[in-house]
């Protein structure tokens, strides 16, 4: 995979994280890294005329951090600086990523995160709901692992209604270009009443994945590595608690059926997940734009 990753930064430790992952990313890849820092646009209203001086500063001191964040990463990874202005943060990294064509947007945890836990934060929010690229979330922590972790496996979550084209499609073409296997994930919970038979409910649901994840690994390339999992619990969280997960583990889990298409929307199934997955996770549009006619379109 050649291409580019967009890297929305900020000069905290989120920011941090958001960059030594996607720098991992690169490196397995072969992408180049934009690291974008997005500014209040400088239009204000007649009461607070612009500041000319004051944007000027603005800009420099966004240079200076992303020239530090730059300085911290693997020098075989080729970075580039952005510093934009826009109505909001997301807003801006989606433009940017928009111009480049960028493969993914990598963003960090909302404050308030634990360490290794993942936290939705506005910003985010707003940016999962109009990128029409895939959006990885970092959890906290992220900049703790060593570069040389690299990635080690792809985990996929594969829903048991059709849909997940566009889900195996970029788990593909990543695994292929990252070198790595593929762990496709069925979860099973099931959250029914005490009187409820719930165990010829999981026997109809467990029959249901395997030809789920059956089909889905026929949509892999041959010869690449597949494990098949499937996770039961009595809640999703329950289920997810109970995997295990590599120190380069990357999950990926496809947009709500809500979503727009060739945009985000992250379903509650995901949402749910993110509570107690530890491991970066890609949020997959439902409709690749990958096409140069529908990239031109953009």
């Amino acid at each position: 995979m050649t291409g580019h990753i967009v890297v929305g930064y900020t000069a905290t430790k989120q920011g941090r994280d958001a960059v030594a992952f996607a720098s991992r990313l690169a490196a397995a890849t072969g992408a180049v890294l934009d690291i974008a820092i997005i500014l209040p646009n400088p239009e204000r209203s007649v009461i607070t005329p612009p500041d000319a001086s004051y944007d000027r500063y603005l800009h420099a001191q966004a240079q200076q951090w992303i020239a530090q964040a730059i300085d911290r990463i693997p020098a075989e990874v080729v970075a580039h600086a952005h510093v934009r202005a826009a109505e909001s943060f997301a807003e801006g990294l989606v433009t940017v990523a928009d111009e480049l064509a960028a493969s993914y947007i990598v963003v960090g945890a909302a404050d308030g995160a634990s360490r290794g836990r993942h936290r939705l934060g506005s910003t985010t929010t707003e940016l999962l709901h109009s990128s029409d690229v895939p959006v990885v979330l970092v959890p906290r922590g992220a900049r703790k692992i060593a570069p040389e972790t690299g990635i080690a496996r792809l985990t996929v979550a594969v829903g048991t209604r059709p849909g997940a084209d566009a889900l195996i499609a970029e788990t593909a073409e990543l695994a292929q270009a990252a070198g790595v296997g593929v762990r496709l994930l069925s979860l099973l919970p099931v959250d029914l009443p005490p009187t409820a038979d719930t165990g010829a409910i999981r026997t109809a649901n467990t029959t249901r994945a395997d030809d789920v994840l059956a089909a889905a690994r026929a949509e892999l390339p041959p010869g690449l590595a597949t494990d098949v999992v499937v996770a039961a619990g009595d809640s999703i969280e329950e289920a997810v608690s109970y995997l295990d997960w590599l120190p380069g583990e990357v999950v990926l889990v496809g947009s709500s059926r809500l979503a727009q298409p060739r945009r985000l929307f992250l379903g509650s199934t995901a949402a749910k997940m993110l509570h107690e997955i530890t491991v970066p996770v890609i949020v997959v549009p439902r409709t690749r734009t990958t096409d140069t006619s529908a990239k031109e379109q953009r």
